[in-house]
């Protein structure tokens, strides 16, 4: 397949709902562009969050999230062989929904304890929760352009280097949705997706893990001149919250989404902003997903 006909295939995939979100997104963006002299001076009012975390500490919770849901699950799957394929699917959402739980209190006492101001210089104060939320619609909406220009570029060379079979796999917890039609299986990873694992990965990624790398990075440009570190920060927690995803294949995609969602968090200081941004965007996928069904 010659590059003309690829790029034709993929315009099939764009339907006017898609073009008037994009073309409103691009406004948003193109306005903020114009607004922070291309994003430059769009963090040049933030500051960085006070605290006392060692480089190592983020890793706690993540290692503590990671190896306890995998080993729970190799332990059902010996104790509890003959489940059938939906009891299982059903189980393991159940055990990745408690670990996230278990990741997340772990953070928030991380976060008491290593934080000026504990919760509040965090991030969790639910006192502007309808201006967060009303923000992260906007942020969201400003970069889908660019989340549906890194899916089209990912399926453009993937066709090119692996040939015209190629296509972008679905994340599993939308596989297991199409796949098994129990109310309870749809329900659970609807609450995992949508609640439990924007918390916890907004909790760690952005929380900890972005505000730990800019106040190593403040301490490293100064003799450097370079007005501060957040966009290195945000860069590179970014890079590592796409990498902890199985399929290469959203890494693009799930580098801008994540690169958005922390720029809100430097820019307002709250978390609960990416954390709507990270449940909206999750929810539209699953919403798209059944209603394709």
């Amino acid at each position: 397949m010659n590059v003309p006909q690829i790029i034709k295939q993929l315009a099939n995939y764009i339907t006017e709902i898609d073009f008037i979100i994009c073309l409103a997104g691009i406004l948003l963006f193109g306005g903020w562009l114009l607004k922070t002299s291309l994003g430059r001076k769009a963090l040049s009012d933030s500051v960085p969050r006070r605290n006392n975390m060692p480089p190592y500490l983020p890793f706690v919770p993540l290692f503590i999230w990671f190896g306890a849901v995998s080993l729970a699950i190799s332990g059902t799957e010996k104790l509890l062989p003959d489940l059938l394929d939906w009891q299982k699917a059903l189980l393991d959402n159940l055990i990745l929904c408690i670990g996230a739980i278990m990741a997340m209190a772990v953070i928030i006492f991380l976060a008491r304890v290593s934080f000026a101001r504990r919760l509040r210089g965090f991030g969790l104060n639910a006192k502007n929760i309808h201006k967060d939320f009303f923000a992260a619609s906007v942020n969201l909406l400003s970069v889908w352009p660019l989340l549906i220009l890194m899916i089209i570029l990912t399926t453009f060379f993937g066709k090119l280097i692996w040939g015209q079979d190629f296509k972008i796999e679905q994340h599993e917890e939308l596989r297991t949705i199409i796949a098994y039609q129990q109310l309870s299986v749809r329900i659970l990873i609807f609450i995992t997706a949508v609640i439990i694992a924007p918390a916890v990965e907004e909790m760690l990624f952005r929380g900890m893990f972005q505000t730990m790398l800019r106040s190593s990075f403040e301490v490293r440009i100064s003799k450097f001149k370079i007005r501060n570190g957040a966009w290195l920060a945000i860069v590179t927690s970014s890079g590592l919250f796409a990498m902890t995803h199985a399929n290469a294949g959203h890494w693009p995609a799930l580098f801008v989404l994540s690169v958005c969602m922390g720029y809100a968090y430097e820019k307002s200081g709250s978390l609960l902003r990416p954390i709507f941004i990270h449940s909206l965007f999750n929810a539209t996928s699953i919403i798209g997903t059944l209603y394709n069904i």
